[in-house]
């Protein structure tokens, strides 16, 4: 189950990173220090850490704080930015074509998609958001984009879903490996393995925590990447092996793809769109094509 992000918590911790102080950080965001303090509180409270230690003298952070604090900075200011993604797109939203696609399913079907979309529509604009599966709800949400290409979630009212296929994760491994000959692996056979885990923010890593349970602490993880596109160049490393979605690996490039069995991971792709909104013929066509594109990619039905 996914829990609600508490962006007033972290709005009130960075504010008092940045001012060491209770009293400036709640001056900061005109509130009393009653109120910022409650703030902190709540936010420690449904983390089930400390974050700040508070003395008479100074504001420390505990070693929670220092892990949290880089990438709450960097929520903070992807949503700026996606705000005021939000606010160029303007009033000349409708000249363009736009897709809204998780990046690690955009690596595998977007380049064919843009292509048919040129050919079909030789003067239109298209606009691509390779954003989070957050991102992606707020952009249909908002009607930024007309659709999203995501993972299955926690249902918003305003917002449809359709189930578009169960995409399998792969192992990834350098063409030169022992195990790059076979065609499936099993969890037992990575077990002296040097694995790269992508870091817990991607979801990638709870879909294998999930269908794993107490077997994946039989696994060794020796390092943890932020993002696939970097796990995957540390693999051509030969810094050890990784587990990612299907989609999200390009063939060659000097790696190898296995199946994995005993058991399978897999994580539902599916289509958003708001409930109250018909998609115009245009947007028909790209979601039609790219669905299309991503159900002949996940079942090998491609050069």
């Amino acid at each position: 189950m996914s829990s609600q992000i508490d962006f007033l918590g972290i709005q009130a911790f960075l504010a008092i990173v940045e001012t060491g102080s209770f009293q400036l950080a709640a001056s900061q965001l005109n509130l009393s220090q009653t109120a910022i303090s409650h703030r902190m509180r709540k936010l420690e409270d449904s983390l089930g850490v400390r974050l700040v230690v508070r003395t008479t003298r100074e504001v420390t952070l505990t070693e929670a704080g220092r892990a949290l604090l880089p990438r709450a900075r960097s929520a903070v200011k992807e949503l700026a930015s996606s705000c005021d993604t939000v606010r160029k797109h303007g009033q000349h939203a409708n000249d363009w074509l736009t897709i809204a696609c998780l990046p690690t399913v955009a690596i595998g079907i977007l380049t064919p998609l843009l292509l048919a979309c040129r050919e079909r529509w030789p003067d239109v604009p298209v606009r691509v958001f390779d954003n989070s599966v957050i991102e992606i709800a707020e952009l249909v949400a908002s009607r930024t984009a007309a659709f999203g290409i995501t993972v299955l979630q926690s249902a918003r009212p305003e917002l449809a879903v359709e189930r578009v296929i169960d995409e399998p994760f792969v192992l990834v491994c350098p063409e030169g490996h022992d195990l790059a000959l076979r065609d499936h692996v099993r969890w037992h056979d990575l077990q002296h393995e040097s694995l790269i885990r992508i870091s817990l923010p991607s979801g990638n890593s709870m879909t294998i925590d999930d269908t794993l349970g107490a077997q994946r602490d039989t696994l060794r993880w020796r390092y943890e990447a932020q993002h696939n596109g970097m796990a995957l160049e540390m693999v051509r490393g030969g810094l050890g092996l990784t587990i990612v979605p299907k989609l999200s690996v390009v063939g060659g490039q000097g790696l190898r793809t296995l199946t994995i069995a005993d058991p399978p991971v897999v994580r539902a792709l599916c289509v958003v769109t708001r409930r109250d909104t018909v998609l115009s013929a245009e947007d028909t066509w790209v979601k039609d094509r790219a669905v299309a594109l991503i159900k002949a990619h996940v079942k090998g039905d491609v050069p």
